[in-house]
């Protein structure tokens, strides 16, 4: 099995596969067309009609952007944690 080369799309590209998708254009004819993966193109049309954005941080829900937070603050209080504990044993010894 041959693996293709990963393809980077522009902003502009993206926009205009979507527009042609809402103007009538079948998936399918797209798809094969620009030789697209079809979840690439659904999670286009999903990010364009969610936001207008094709950007991760954008097409965000409340939820994700939480979750990434708590995972953040849950990072930072284990590494001061660790350095709670390490102080409390060099005290220890001394």
């Amino acid at each position: 099995m041959t693996t293709r080369k990963r393809r980077s799309f522009t902003k502009e590209f993206k926009e205009q596969i979507v527009q042609l998708h809402q103007a009538g254009k079948p998936r399918s004819e797209l798809i094969k067309e620009y030789e697209l993966t079809p979840s690439a193109f659904d999670k286009w049309v999903r990010q364009y009609q969610g936001s207008g954005s094709f950007k991760e941080k954008d097409n965000r829900t409340s939820v994700e952007e939480e979750l990434l937070q708590l995972k953040k603050e849950n990072k930072q209080l284990t590494m001061e944690n660790d350095i709670l504990k390490q102080a409390a044993l060099i005290i220890g010894r001394k």
